[in-house]
């Protein structure tokens, strides 16, 4: 059984839709006392880091998402919940992380871009692996996803398994162990996409 971490950020109504598609069980999760009951967990999220962080803090979600990830079973952050898995975040000011992957999340810099583009990053780009991993699986070395964001993650490569060109090269898909993050949204990406969800309800 899949469990989706449900903390007031976001719809999550395309999220639940996406794995219905694949034939998964998600449920959404808003008690954190019953987050190791889930065999994988999704940790979503649209909005500002600081929000996202700040809710999971007012019932011990952020605790309960630390303890799930240290069984071993698999956890996906999307989006805003791929940015929440690294230690800290430079959105409105340094904010605190989950700290589940070494790294942190920085603001795209204009002045290093290559030729001028907008932010966000809106809309359909390349996601180039950089590493067999299971979500991955079936896939095409440079997979077309849908991507919505101004933020990024900055860290070690031995961490990327997805990289992405938007200005400058960024880190667009992370692992660390059972832990993974992806920052487009695979619920958006038609086949793409729910190949990667079905990828991770086997993996």
């Amino acid at each position: 059984m899949i469990g989706i971490v449900d903390y007031n950020m976001g719809n999550l109504a395309s999220v639940i839709n996406a794995f219905k598609k694949v034939g998964a069980d998600a449920r959404l999760e808003s008690d954190p006392s019953k987050l190791q009951q889930y065999d994988k967990l999704i940790l979503p999220g649209v909005g500002a880091f600081g929000d996202a962080m700040a809710h999971l803090k007012s019932n011990g979600m952020d605790e309960a998402v630390k303890v799930f990830a240290a069984s071993e079973k698999p956890l996906l952050g999307i989006c805003l919940g791929m940015q929440l898995l690294f230690e800290s975040s430079e959105e409105f000011g340094k904010t605190e992380g989950l700290g589940l992957i070494p790294g942190k999340v920085v603001a795209f810099d204009e002045n290093k871009f290559d030729h001028p583009q907008k932010v966000p990053h809106m809309g359909w780009n390349e996601l180039f692996v950089q590493k067999e991993t299971p979500i991955f699986e079936g896939l095409p070395q440079e997979i077309y996803l849908y991507f919505v964001h101004s933020f990024h993650a900055v860290c070690d490569d031995r961490y990327a398994i997805g990289k992405t060109h938007y200005g400058y090269e960024f880190v667009s898909a992370v692992q660390n162990g059972n832990i993974y993050g992806i920052q487009p949204h695979p619920e958006k990406s038609h086949e793409n996409g729910l190949k990667i969800i079905e990828n991770f309800t086997k993996s």
